[in-house]
């Protein structure tokens, strides 16, 4: 791709000597919690959090709330502004990617306390997802884990450029448009049930996405395809593994392309991701049944791409829709973000 077809210019990528850092029982310092209002039961979180800190040792938490137009970046700076050693984060995927963001490259280590509907990091992480006691007493007593950052900057059809984090997956195509498609309402009384309405109406969208792209620095290549993924985290919502190589810590990004022709295609891409990924591969012997990449499917892993396509395209970002894209660059920032584990994980 030459320089003036890119969203941005070549950006040096920071250096890790090592993807899990070495685990450190948590010592006395602050604690912060940013919180949607709208996920959380506020009084019973505040009672909770002061047992902990009181148990540990630690002085009076300091409270941060976001907002519609704030998701967590504003709060997540003023946490780190009054000297927070560890930030709680207190509401769904969107909340924590939005403190992230802000977050990681710096000491402060996040604590996840899963309070949405898909909980995506969390679920990746392994962490208990309906034990809110846990969660906080984990904040104040874990060890720290260094997992990897994806970044993201999006080119819009006015040629401006927006630098954002993701820690689940980046999405154009069926993804992406099954998100902008979503009733938030319905979303907010069914929860994922609700992607199924909008995915219907998106199936019928027979528009495939053009686009030239370059992996790894490797000469442009162009392509047609249905939905492209670049994913930190490979499992989603009902047990479905999409990319089943992908982890949070091994200093790459997983790219999965979609490009199913007719009904048939369709099936191989169900079979391989609902029955290979989900099913084979939990056992020694089902992953030798496994198959490589089928006609409909294709892996890849890298550490920076950089693509440009050939109309605006919805794009998501850790499940939130994220407008539309003309072009896009995004790269792995290998563990710069420190999150609070319980003792006793893996």
């Amino acid at each position: 791709m030459n320089p003036e077809d890119t969203p941005v210019t070549s950006t040096d990528l920071p250096q890790s000597d090592q993807a899990i850092r070495t685990p450190e029982t948590a010592r006395p310092g602050l604690a912060a919690v940013v919180y949607n209002p709208i996920k959380v039961d506020l009084a019973a979180l505040k009672s909770a959090v002061a047992a902990e800190e009181s148990a540990a040792g630690w002085p009076e938490t300091l409270w941060f709330e976001t907002s519609a137009d704030d998701p967590g970046q504003g709060p997540a700076r003023q946490a780190l502004e009054a000297g927070a050693s560890v930030i709680i984060v207190a509401g769904g995927d969107g909340t924590v990617r939005a403190v992230a963001e802000i977050v990681h490259g710096t000491d402060c280590s996040l604590a996840l306390l899963p309070s949405g509907t898909g909980n995506l990091l969390a679920r990746n992480l392994k962490l208990v997802l309906d034990d809110p006691e846990q969660s906080i007493h984990a904040a104040f007593t874990g060890f720290d884990r260094a997992i990897d950052v994806a970044m993201i900057e999006i080119e819009r059809g006015d040629r401006t450029v927006d630098r954002h984090a993701y820690l689940v997956m980046a999405g154009l195509g069926l993804d992406a448009k099954m998100l902008a498609n979503t009733d938030d309402a319905l979303k907010a009384k069914v929860g994922w049930l609700a992607y199924v309405k909008a995915l219907a109406a998106v199936g019928q969208d027979k528009n495939d996405l053009h686009f030239r792209y370059s992996l790894n620095k490797q000469p442009t290549q162009s392509m047609r395809a249905h939905t492209i993924m670049v994913g930190n985290c490979g499992s989603l919502p009902a047990k479905i593994v999409l990319l089943p190589d992908a982890a949070v810590d091994d200093g790459v990004f997983d790219i999965v392309v979609l490009k199913p022709e007719g009904v048939l295609g369709w099936l191989q891409i169900v079979s391989k991701v609902i029955w290979e990924n989900g099913v084979l591969a939990r056992t020694p012997l089902g992953r030798k049944f496994q198959t490589k990449d089928v006609d409909a499917l294709n892996y890849a892993t890298g550490t920076e791409l950089i693509l440009r396509l050939h109309r605006p395209e919805e794009i998501e970002l850790d499940g939130d829709e994220f407008g539309k894209a003309v072009a896009l660059k995004t790269w792995i920032d290998p563990g710069s973000l420190t999150v609070r584990v319980p003792n006793d994980a893996g």
